[in-house]
C-alpha cells in the first residue's frame, strides 16, 4: 500500500504565502513522477504544477508562473509546492499526485492521491 498526505495549508492574506507537502510512504520502489492539483468550489480539478523525479523538470499553469515553485526530495520521498503572492483566486483544496511503482509492481506505474488540503486566500 502507498499513501501520500498533504499538508500545510491554511488561511492567509492576500500576498502572502503558504509551503504544501507531500510525503509519499509505504512499499514505494519508486516515484516517477509528481503534480499538484488543485479543485475550487464548482469548479474542475485542475493541474497547477508537476515534477519529474529523475531531471527535475517542471510544468506550471500560466496563472501559477512565477509565483509557484514545485520542488521534490527523493530521499524523502516528499514533494513541494512553494506558493507566494497568494490571490484570492487560488483559494481551493489542493491535491497531491504521484506516479509511484511499489515493491509488489515495480514495473508498472500506479496513480495515488492524497486527501487534499484546503487553501483559503483572504483578507
Amino acid at each position: 500500500q502507498v499513501q501520500l498526505v498533504e499538508s500545510g495549508g491554511g488561511l492567509v492574506q492576500p500576498g502572502g504565502s503558504l509551503r504544501l507537502s507531500c510525503a509519499a510512504s509505504g512499499s514505494i520502489s519508486s516515484i516517477k513522477g509528481m503534480g499538484w492539483y488543485r479543485q475550487a468550489p464548482g469548479k474542475q480539478r485542475e493541474l497547477v504544477a508537476r515534477i519529474t523525479v529523475g531531471e527535475g523538470s517542471t510544468d506550471y499553469v500560466d496563472s501559477v508562473k512565477g509565483r509557484f515553485t514545485i520542488s521534490r526530495d527523493n530521499a524523502k520521498n516528499t514533494g513541494y509546492l512553494q506558493m507566494n503572492n497568494l490571490k484570492p483566486e487560488d483559494t481551493a483544496v489542493y491535491y497531491c499526485n504521484a506516479l509511484i511503482t511499489t515493491t509488489r509492481s515495480p514495473l508498472l506505474s500506479g496513480s495515488y492521491w492524497g486527501q487534499g488540503t484546503q487553501v483559503t486566500v483572504s483578507s
